[in-house]
């Protein structure tokens, strides 16, 4: 059986109490998405289900989405898949959206992953520390990094237990060689369940929004041998840079030009040292600590040992 043709049963079935439509119908719009219009299946299959929860009425929440299995966090492999947890809640971050209840890392035996809960899912807050079993939870796939997403099917039970955590944590230290692409001011898109960065004002799932305003850092480390992709969310970039986001739109606001930014932080941070520790995520290591280490380095010295290695 094809992918599209799963994925094809999978909708009908979800949507059967509340519309007449046949396998064969959700197949075809997959198809014609995936082929006519080049859009990847996982993309293909979400705008088709958007499409008819827009049709019926509904929340994403209101529709049926069969039996959870309980896995281990670490088995995560496929989006939009409806699983139980039993986790341990790790660290809690500043949300980055008023539509954001929590967000951080939980994890178990097999290692880490972040989770979102939604404000208007109107669920009890989480606390760092304590360990939760948490039914009915959907994952989120997004550059082939996994995440979990609470929603109001989600049930939560404390539990009196303990969890022993694995470790996919990092430390490394290098001279900072380089400040990427859509670091600085950012703007991600503020529909509910989504905190995607717009491209050039447009989500890749819902389209041209509003955006709402955030700060962050994509550096690489350069240790001498590997380089390393950090991601400094918003506090973290405060710290680091000492600018926080209502300077940071300030700035962009007096010079029309967002980028202005991210070149301000790139002229005072590149060629420093840091020792950066925190959970690592798909490529990345998410910085929940950092340390200078040094003065700035010669960065075109940098540069060249590291192509010559």
């Amino acid at each position: 059986m094809s992918e599209l043709r799963t994925h094809a049963e999978e909708i009908a079935e979800q949507f059967s109490d509340h519309l007449e439509i046949t396998v064969d119908d959700v197949e075809s719009q997959l198809e014609n998405l995936v082929t006519q219009y080049k859009v990847p299946a996982n993309e293909a299959r979400r705008s088709v289900i958007n499409n008819y929860l827009d049709e019926a009425g509904l929340d994403r929440d209101e529709i049926s989405q069969g039996g959870a299995s309980e896995i281990l966090v670490n088995d995560i492999d496929e989006d939009e898949q409806w699983v139980d947890l039993t986790v341990k809640l790790v660290d809690l971050w500043e949300p980055g959206s008023d539509a954001i209840s929590q967000v951080g890392l939980i994890g178990d035996e097999s290692g880490t992953i972040k989770f979102v809960s939604f404000a208007t899912s109107e669920l009890p807050k989480l606390e760092e520390g304590a360990v939760y079993k948490l039914g009915n939870v959907v994952t989120d796939e997004y550059q082939g990094n996994y995440s979990v997403k609470l929603n109001r099917t989600t049930t939560i039970t404390e539990l009196d237990e303990e969890i022993e955590v694995g470790d996919n944590s990092a430390s490394v230290e290098g001279a900072l060689v380089d400040i990427q692409s859509g670091s600085g001011l950012i703007k991600r898109c503020p529909q509910e369940e989504c905190t995607r960065v717009l491209q050039n004002g447009r989500c890749s799932e819902h389209g041209s929004v509003d955006g709402e305003f955030d700060l962050r850092i994509k550096a690489v480390l350069d240790d001498g041998v590997t380089v390393h992709e950090i991601i400094f969310n918003r506090e973290r970039t405060e710290e680091l840079t000492g600018l926080t986001l209502e300077e940071a739109k300030t700035m962009a606001m007096d010079a029309l030009d967002t980028s202005v930014v991210a070149d301000e932080i790139r002229g005072d941070l590149l060629g420093r040292y840091y020792r950066v520790t925190g959970p690592t995520y798909g490529r990345y290591i998410l910085a929940n600590e950092f340390e200078q280490l040094g003065a700035p380095a010669d960065l075109e010295s940098i540069l060249i040992k590291a192509r010559s290695m």
